[in-house]
């Protein structure tokens, strides 16, 4: 894996919003002394969470919270990809980019995203769009698909075309509502596209196929060694 650095340009300071402090403490609360540490995966994604990415300064915070060298938690932070090390727009989109996805026509997704929005980790001008190719988020059944990360949550949109997801961005852009999900119109959640193809012939399961065998598989007696 390729070595992962914080952005040049970082903040003088980060704090947690009231709500989110009350509940950096409870969760604290769940581990015995010394044991703290173990709240670090937490703390990045919540603090990523409310800031859109992960700074330094909030790696410093998070250290002096859980009592742990700050270089243990840059180490979690710059490991796991999931950690955004520079800000990101106001929609980030990840780009599902493995077989599945690939063979159904991501690449296809990834000039639509070049064209609206610019190369990747680029945020466009506005601030409103990033975007990320990413490994398998396990919605294979409808690919291709991506994930459009906000402060307010992920969502999952699936069945996507170039046409389709230029529409789409295009209208985020302009503050539309759009449907989260699928976006096949013949398709519920990943039913079966259409009507169901699976053993709806009885001669499937019934038996009337199965052609009678010659013979059965190794069951012939072997003859002993030397003879």
């Amino acid at each position: 894996m390729a070595s992962r650095r914080p952005a040049k340009d970082q903040p003088a300071s980060f704090d947690w919003t009231p709500e989110n402090k009350a509940w950096c403490e409870e969760q604290i609360k769940k581990y015995p002394q010394g044991r703290q540490a173990s709240c670090v995966i937490p703390f990045l994604w919540r603090g990523q969470k409310q800031e859109g990415w992960v700074s330094i300064p909030m790696m410093e915070r998070i250290a002096r919270q859980l009592d742990m060298p700050y270089i243990r938690v840059y180490e979690v932070a710059t490991f796991y990809t999931m950690f955004n090390l520079a800000p990101e727009g106001e929609f980030f989109v990840q780009l599902c980019g493995t077989t599945p996805c690939m063979l159904r026509g991501s690449n296809e997704l990834r000039e639509v995203c070049k064209k609206v929005i610019g190369e990747e980790g680029h945020v466009t001008e506005d601030g409103k769009f990033s975007w990320l190719e990413v490994e398998c988020l396990g919605a294979c059944c409808n690919a291709p698909m991506i994930q459009i990360s906000t402060k307010d949550g992920d969502h999952y949109y699936e069945d996507l075309t170039p046409e389709i997801l230029e529409d789409l961005l295009g209208k985020l852009a302009r503050g539309e509502e759009v449907k989260i999900g699928t976006q096949h119109p013949g398709r519920h959640t990943s039913d079966p596209e259409g009507d169901n193809t699976t053993l709806t012939d009885p001669s499937l399961y019934d038996g009337s196929r199965a052609q009678p065998l010659k013979e059965i598989p190794n069951s012939a007696p072997k003859e002993p060694a030397g003879q």
